[in-house]
């Protein structure tokens, strides 16, 4: 990696936008290899069933991080591979979170831990990928990232889960 590849990062993620939410349009065989075993799993699958923000199923959310978030981490030389499946595993919660339960009663703080431990029923996760999912509602989990690519994660969830917010109230 170059030491000035952060130069290349706003148009690798300006380019990279338009597939958001339409993962018909990435073309990356590698990124498509990495997630593919992850999102035909049934729990995964059924993420497109549960209202993340606005009118953006939680399916369509976890794939908008993924491809953003590998694609930063790519830009950079860091571990793609790990950005890409913790993107897709960082909110792999099987309960819709607007419907007041006791069950899950503070969402915000306790759902990292839920993703995890979900993520495990269905795959192996490494130490990085753990700490990326568990870590990516910092400061509501009060211990920071400890990995670069933790960070990275963490700042691509709040712009997207921010632009999903607010597409609610975009003039059409």
């Amino acid at each position: 990696m170059s030491r000035f590849a952060f130069l290349r990062l706003p148009v690798a993620m300006y380019r990279a936008f338009p597939c958001a939410y339409h993962p018909e349009r990435i073309e990356d065989e590698e990124y498509i290899a990495i997630v593919s075993p992850l999102l035909v799993e049934p729990g995964i699958r059924k993420l497109g069933d549960f209202v993340q923000h606005s009118d953006i199923t939680l399916l369509m959310h976890v794939r908008a991080v993924s491809w953003m978030t590998y694609t930063f981490c790519k830009t950079l030389g860091w571990d793609h591979v790990a950005a890409a499946r913790a993107g897709i595993l960082h909110d792999y919660v099987t309960y819709d979170w607007h419907v007041p339960d006791p069950s899950h009663r503070l969402h915000g703080f306790r759902h990292p831990g839920f993703a995890v431990k979900n993520s495990r029923e269905i795959t192996e996760l490494s130490a990085l990928e753990e700490n990326m999912i568990r870590r990516h509602m910092w400061p509501l989990t009060v211990i920071p990232p400890k990995y670069k690519e933790a960070w990275a994660l963490t700042l691509v969830d709040k712009v997207i889960a921010t632009r999903e917010t607010l597409r609610k109230y975009q003039k059409h």
